[in-house]
């Protein structure tokens, strides 16, 4: 039995944790501090911590270490054992039971928390790899709740690789990734609090590789104690160490795809509501070095009864390509000064791919009105990132569809109650804004910018911008907004097809009017072609561009169709619009307009 009492931060401590968060994963919460610079908080009491681990029993079949030394392991002691761990062989090494109890003190408040570990098994273990590890079971008992999880198992355990990842022993000049374990299972398991209580499904992960940290693990846990005592330093030297620390880590892991079954809690809020939050299930992407592996989450849903709920069918965080934030951080001097830091800022920005989510639902109160409440749904929503430069991303294709919402019959503001009255009571709207650069070409294609309305209109916006060099995505703001003042409008496509709005807009006039929307469409639509064709005085094209803008606006056509070309390279440029500020009708020359209606 070892006996800890405060103050006791030892490296063998820090081993002892790491190993189990490696080798045997489970969930963890993290708390953070928000502070105020401006405001000295009050000095907190002084927190004691005192811990005992308990293991009665540890029996060692044909193993290289004996009993006492593995109970003194087990305790915490792996850095001085580390080497005899490393070369563990044994036929097993049952634990029965590993008790830990941790007491902490402030003040006057204790507060007393029991982790049991059952039945922790190695077998056929060779040279520190143990065929198989598994536990029988973890519990936890607070003065607030319970924890139990069922078994946990892996095969293929490489002890010395734990331990070599953290730099307890030498792993001979290792830099290839190798395997950890393979074939993880947990079985979930329940908590059971005061508030509530949460069911926790399984999770299964096929391989865990790793290679030695490039620092010690004393240097990082030193590292880590100076950055926690002075959150606030910009010392050169230290943010540097960061730099590479990061670097490193981010290129010494690798996973095979991780599932998670999921949980459910059924709690109280604060306000002594019934409360349901579960995810139904969770998939996390493989991870290699330089990327960061997609999340898929399926199934969420929060119900607050007699209040509200919102719930979503999937949401898919996409994969982080982390190449170019490693380059950055790995090409960082030893001195690392805010001049860096600001020159080297979007080299650090990840090349995000996007997210996704399908069949969102929100029913909840309206907060602006209590007798309303707002529903929406979301089919679909998409963002999707790609062919970054300098930190910007050059290809940007996002959409949504079937953006559901219900018009409140009560509240609202005036316009929302005259289309209440002209018989609209939901809205079903998509988008999609799409472009990429060419980078060939020095353009900017604006594939779509389009909006639709379900029994409304659709709306497309198409086009080319040229001029669009790489300097547009330069480093140097100055010569970025140079290049940008120099990009020129190539070409332009509005398209526009009416599914039932302008019946809504006329219905609305002639009520306004107290006449007849049938009667109004042809006067509407010989103002719209006056107007146009005055305003073009006399170009060539004003007649076949009012007669189509009159088709449609008469309801003789249901879809508009409008072209502009610059007539001369590279296109309408800032000097050009500057002009149409004073005259907008010095555009006219400049351009080739066309149109059509059906």
């Amino acid at each position: 039995m070892l006996n800890s009492s405060k103050g006791r931060r030892s490296l063998a401590t820090f081993a002892a944790a790491c190993l189990l968060s490696v080798a045997l994963p489970a969930g963890a919460a993290f708390a953070q501090k928000q502070k105020n610079k401006d405001v000295a908080p009050p000095p907190a009491a002084e927190m004691s911590i005192d811990y005992v681990v308990s293991i009665p029993t540890v029996t060692g079949v044909d193993s290289s270490i004996d009993d006492a030394t593995l109970t003194d392991i087990l305790s915490g002691a792996f850095v001085e054992n580390a080497d005899a761990l490393a070369g563990l062989d044994a036929t097993s090494i049952t634990v029965p039971e590993i008790a830990v109890t941790v007491k902490s003190t402030r003040a006057d408040e204790v507060k007393e928390t029991t982790i049991t570990f059952s039945n922790l098994v190695l077998e056929n273990v060779t040279d520190g790899v143990a065929d198989s590890v598994s536990l029988g079971s973890i519990g936890m008992e607070t003065g607030e709740g319970t924890v139990d999880f069922g078994a946990m198992s892996a095969a293929n355990f490489d002890i010395g690789g734990v331990l070599g990842i953290y730099g307890l022993v030498d792993r001979g000049g290792q830099t290839a990734l190798e395997t950890i374990y393979t074939d993880f299972t947990a079985e979930g398991g329940s908590i059971d609090m005061t508030d509530g209580s949460c069911t926790i499904g399984g999770t299964y992960g096929a391989e865990f590789k790793a290679r030695p940290l490039k620092m010690p693990f004393g240097e990082m846990i030193a590292l880590a104690q100076e950055l926690e005592d002075d959150p606030d330093t910009m010392d050169p030297a230290l943010i540097g160490q960061v730099m590479r620390m990061y670097a490193d880590i981010l290129t010494a892991f690798e996973t095979s795809e991780v599932t998670f079954d999921g949980f459910s809690c059924d709690i109280t809020d604060e306000q002594g509501r019934p409360m349901n939050f579960a995810i139904a299930s969770m998939t996390l992407g493989g991870m290699s070095p330089g990327t960061y592996p997609s999340i898929v989450l399926e199934g969420l849903n929060i119900a607050v009864e007699d209040d509200g709920a919102i719930s979503l069918d999937n949401f898919t965080f996409k994969p982080m390509d982390l190449s170019g934030t490693i380059a950055v951080l790995e090409g960082a001097p030893e001195l690392v000064d805010e001049a860096w830091l600001e020159a080297n800022a979007r080299g650090l920005i990840p090349a995000m791919e996007g997210f996704s989510l399908s069949g969102m639902s929100v029913d909840v109160p309206d907060p602006d009105n209590e007798e309303a409440r707002v529903k929406a749904d979301i089919g679909n929503f998409d963002l999707t990132l790609g062919s970054y430069v300098n930190g910007i991303p050059t290809l940007l294709d996002t959409s949504a569809a079937n953006i559901q919402v219900a018009l409140p019959e009560n509240g609202g503001d005036e316009q929302m109650q005259q289309l209440i009255a002209l018989g609209v009571t939901d809205i079903d709207a998509g988008f999609r804004l799409a472009a990429n650069w060419d980078e060939a070409n020095s353009t900017i294609v604006l594939e779509e910018a389009s909006v639709t309305g379900a029994n409304l209109a659709t709306v497309k916006l198409a086009g080319t911008i040229a001029n669009a060099t790489a300097d547009l995505f330069a480093l140097d703001t100055d010569t970025a907004l140079m290049a940008a003042m120099g990009v020129a409008i190539q070409s332009l496509n509005l398209d526009v097809t009416d599914a039932g709005l302008s019946d809504i807009v006329l219905a609305a006039a002639a009520a306004e009017q107290g006449g007849d929307p049938a009667a109004l469409r042809p006067i509407f639509a010989g103002l719209a072609e006056g107007t146009i064709i005055g305003f073009m005085a006399g170009a060539a094209d004003a007649a076949k561009l009012g007669a189509a803008v009159n088709s449609f606006v008469s309801g003789t056509a249901k879809s508009l169709n409008i072209t502009i070309d610059a007539k001369s390279a590279p296109g309408l440029g800032l000097e050009d619009f500057m002009a149409a500020e004073e005259d907008l009708t010095t555009l006219l020359g400049k351009v080739n307009i066309s149109a059509t209606a059906k």
